[in-house]
This record gives structure tokens, sequence and C-alpha cells, in this order.
């Protein structure tokens, strides 16, 4: 079997933003400039890194990042007083609320209360059923990434088999969708699917989102799979703190095709799929608002 090509994360998302740069150069050239709002509620540090992480790249792209720091015992209705006021606010084109929320906050109520065109994390439900019914919507931005990479990788994605492991709404329910639009076989593996192992090696795709270290090995897999590891999992390994993935990397390599390493696969193409989609929002937003204006307008004969 020929040497398993390691799908590198960081060369595409490089890729995927300095097309989205040029995007943006785009949109100041009409007078449009880009602008992510972003909501922190509390003190969680591995959600700080990530919002850190999150306007550096809008930054250095050219996007305008607003941040928006509230404490933990903030209570639902001022946040949803905030995501109101970014709502009505024609300046400000994406909204993303830093998930985990404090326990006392209404997750759901609050990702509801974010208009769908500035949806840019794509968690609103006319974002996510319309993603079911193949309409062009705000996607989430992992399961975007994972098929942009997976395309780099095998080209044309028509009549292969694609198993997803794992359910969630943030990636496994959307990436189903997603790979359903690319013309697949979709099988989706849970924690009551009986003989998971025997239903993943049927797939020519994997994509392992489970949130277990090194669930899938070998043995889940058929010869010359192509696997997307979603899983970020932090073990001690002999006393060292580490990264992996929901797959055992080295197991898999005598497998497979091709694979995402953990990290550096697809970690960065979610936050390069998130500027993408601010990009997406601004430009949907200005030419909504162009055909309003024109009919509110209409051009005199």
């Amino acid at each position: 079997m020929n040497t398993p090509l390691l799908i590198d994360g960081k060369a595409a998302a490089t890729r995927v933003l300095q097309q989205v740069r040029e995007d943006v150069a785009s949109l100041y050239e009409q007078a449009i400039e880009p602008t992510l709002a972003v909501i922190l509620v509390g003190n969680d540090p591995a959600s700080q890194v990530y919002v850190r992480n999150k306007v550096l790249r809008a930054e250095e792209v050219g996007i305008r990042s607003l941040e928006h720091r509230l404490p933990s015992d903030t209570e639902t209705e001022h946040l949803l007083q905030l995501i109101a006021s970014l709502n009505a606010d024609r300046s400000v084109h994406g909204v993303l609320l830093q998930l985990p929320l404090p326990a006392h906050i209404d997750e759901l109520r609050a990702l509801q209360a974010i208009s769908p065109d500035k949806d840019v994390d794509g968690f609103h439900s006319d974002n996510v059923g319309g993603l079911s019914q193949g309409r062009a919507v705000l996607a989430p931005c992992t399961p975007s990434g994972c098929l942009y990479l997976l395309k780099q990788a095998c080209g044309d994605l028509r009549g292969k088999h694609a198993v997803v492991i794992g359910r969630s709404n943030i990636v496994g329910k959307p990436m189903a969708a997603l790979l359903l639009q690319a013309d697949c076989s979709v099988t989706v593996l849970h924690s009551r699917s009986q003989d998971p192992q025997a239903l993943c090696r049927q797939a020519d795709i994997v994509i392992a989102a489970v949130g277990r270290p090194r669930l899938i090995d070998a043995d889940w897999l058929k010869p010359g799979a192509v696997v997307i590891d979603v899983g970020i999992n932090r073990i001690d390994d002999n006393g060292r703190s580490r990264l992996v993935g929901d797959v055992d990397f080295d197991s898999a390599l005598t497998r497979v095709a091709a694979i995402t390493p953990v990290p550096g696969g697809v970690g960065p193409m979610t936050i390069a799929f998130l500027m993408k989609n601010t990009v997406t929002a601004a430009l949907n937003q200005s030419q909504a608002q162009r055909s309003l204006s024109e009919a509110v307008c209409p051009s005199i004969s």
C-alpha cells in the first residue's frame, strides 16, 4: 500500500484565508467593511483562547472585529438585549456567541436570538433547516471545513460511502447534510448503533466527531479509507499532556489512503470558514439592502 497522504489543514486554511482576503478587498471597493461581533460570557480559559484566535484571524484578513466580554453572572435577558442591538446594527454583518455559556444561561434561546443572516456559526434553526433542504445558507464552520478538505483529498465525492461517527448538532448532523449535498451515501453512527465497527469498515470516507480519544483504530477502517478526525482531546501520555484525536493515528496509518493529523488538521479550517461565512454574510446583507432600496425607490423611466 502507498504511503498515506497527510491532509494538511494548516495549508488548506491558508488558501481559504487568502481567498477571504481577496473577497474582503472587493467588499472594501464597494464601501463595505465586513464586521464580526464576538460575544464571550465568563472567563473560561479555553474560550478566551478561541476568541483571541478568531479576532487575530479577522484582523489578518481585514475583517473588523468587535469584542463584547460579559461577566459570568450575566443574565439571559441582558445577553438577549446585546444580541438584539447587534442584529439591528447594519454595520455588523456577523454575530458569534462563544460556547459554552455559563450553565444558568438559556443557550438555545440565545442562539435562536441571533438573526439568521448574521449567524456565522450556522446554529440558528433557519440555517440548520435550510442546510437540510439543500438551500444556500450559512453552514456550520467545522463541517464546511471538513468538506473542503475531503474535496481537496478525494476530488469528486459522488457515490462514495461516508460514515459520520457522532450526531452532534454542531458537527455530526450538519456534516451528514453536507455530504448528502455532495451526493455521498451517508451513514451516521452513534451510541445506540449496533456493531459500529462493522458499519464503519464499509466506508470510503470516515468523519470522526465523537469526542473520545483514540476510539477509532485500524479495526474500524477498510483499506484505502479517507479519514477526517474532528476530535480534539487532551490526554496524559506518560506524564505529558498532549492533544489527540478521536482516531488512533498510528494504528489508522496502516489502513488509510489519507488522514488529517491532530493538531494541524481540521482545527485551522474552523476559523478559516468562520471568516469565509462573515464575508458571505456581509455580501448577502449588502445585496439584500440594495434590492430593498431599489424596490422602495424604483428608477423612473
